[in-house]
């Protein structure tokens, strides 16, 4: 018969991350512990960490460097657009309202 007992660890993990993927693995059913028997699993399986690492430093925001670029250069085209004067809305019920209104124009 299988041994069904389990054997406790205490792992540090950094608070803000726990925080953010609390609400993530609630939503699917799992707990850190599920989570870190799954990897486990996994890495017994294949002989290997199940998933990628990358020696790519993240920017000081949790982004590649590629991707904050990509971003502050679409932020700044969205900034020259309002410059130039692009209409802005407060929320995404006012853009839909607009764009309801510009469907109803045509």
């Amino acid at each position: 018969m299988p041994d069904t007992r389990s054997s406790g660890m205490h792992i540090r993990v950094n608070p803000e991350v726990k925080a953010k993927v609390e609400p993530i693995l609630a939503a699917i059913g799992l707990s850190f512990s599920d989570v870190f028997n799954l990897m486990l699993n996994q890495i017994y399986l294949k002989r290997k960490i199940p998933f990628e690492l990358s020696s790519i430093q993240l920017t000081e925001n949790g982004y590649t460097p590629d991707f904050e670029a990509e971003l502050l250069l679409e932020s700044d085209d969205s900034h020259a657009a309002i410059e130039n004067g692009a209409k802005t809305y407060k929320s995404a019920a006012e853009l839909r309202a607009a764009l309801d209104a510009e469907e109803d124009d045509e």
